[in-house]
């Protein structure tokens, strides 16, 4: 966690890792500049580091618990989680490759050192503009991402920077930056007594051990009163088992009393089939009609 200059720290210190990691491949001067690409290209060898853009980091805009209680006291100091969005292009001799051979550095670099030192973080500090910054001493370290503009993306980003001529350029993610809020929480007041205690049994100020009843003897049963719980419930539960018993022997009886008549039914329905077989006249076999 740092104090608002954090911003302008990762900029500066990131102008200042790419400096000093431009050999060895590069063996001749280059300018380093955080600014924004200049309308007119510059004769010498530049690399312009441009943040253009600040946004809430993703994973944790939401994840600040409340700063405050319900009666308005501080808790914590509030944290603004960002991310920067930095354009970072190239310019020199086209006739050389200048241009290209500087951002290919400028990737190198990042790539091997994707995290900001703490030594770059200190010197960037360093100057007068950023007295007072904090941020190397913050436990969250920040990294670079590159990230990939489609031709869509890199030509609204150009439009914005009028009469500025497209050149070579890479886009970086720095997160993530946390930026403190400046007011104090109000120290938690201290605890003003202890009240718990653990004492054996029997020490000054310790409380009684229960006593255990001797268990009746053997053969007897403790007498329950009457209107106890266990007792009621006893007797509920054989009620409601007596009222199911009567149920199935009434559906029993139910059951065996009309299967005879069922049984009658089946014979009289038999019957008249037969008899309906026998009153039929059976056909003669010469085919002729009686």
């Amino acid at each position: 966690m740092s104090n608002a200059l954090a911003v302008a720290t990762v900029t500066q210190a990131l102008a200042l890792l790419i400096e000093s990691n431009l050999g060895p491949e590069m063996d001749i001067a280059v300018k380093v500049e955080t600014r924004k690409p200049p309308t007119e290209p510059p004769v010498e060898p530049t690399v312009n580091v441009f943040l253009y853009q600040v946004t809430p980091n993703a994973s944790m805009r939401h994840s600040d618990l409340p700063t405050r209680a319900s009666d308005g006291t501080l808790l914590k100091r509030p944290a603004a989680p960002l991310d920067l969005h930095y354009l970072i292009s190239a310019y020199g001799e086209e006739a050389e490759l200048v241009g290209q051979r500087l951002i290919g550095c400028v990737v190198r670099t990042l790539h091997e050192i994707p995290v900001l030192p703490k030594e770059i973080i200190e010197l960037a500090a360093a100057r007068p503009h950023l007295a007072g910054s904090d941020l190397a001493d913050s436990p969250q370290r920040v990294r670079f991402t590159q990230t990939q503009l489609d031709i869509d993306e890199t030509s609204k980003l150009w439009g914005m920077l009028h009469h500025t001529p497209y050149t070579m350029s890479v886009a970086y993610q720095a997160s993530l930056v946390l930026i403190d809020g400046r007011t104090s929480p109000a120290p938690v007041k201290p605890v003003e007594r202890r009240t718990v205690r653990a004492l054996p049994f029997g020490a000054p100020g310790a409380p009684t051990p229960p006593t255990v009843e001797d268990p009746p003897p053997v053969g007897e049963a403790a007498a329950a009163p009457q209107d106890s719980a266990p007792e009621r419930s006893a007797q509920a539960t054989t009620t409601t088992a007596t009222a199911a018993a009567k149920k199935r022997a009434t559906n029993k009886t139910a059951a065996k009393a009309a299967k005879p008549a069922a049984k009658k039914a089946a014979s009289a329905k038999t019957a008249a089939s037969r008899a309906r077989t026998r009153r039929k006249p059976a056909a003669p076999e010469d085919g002729t009609e009686s």
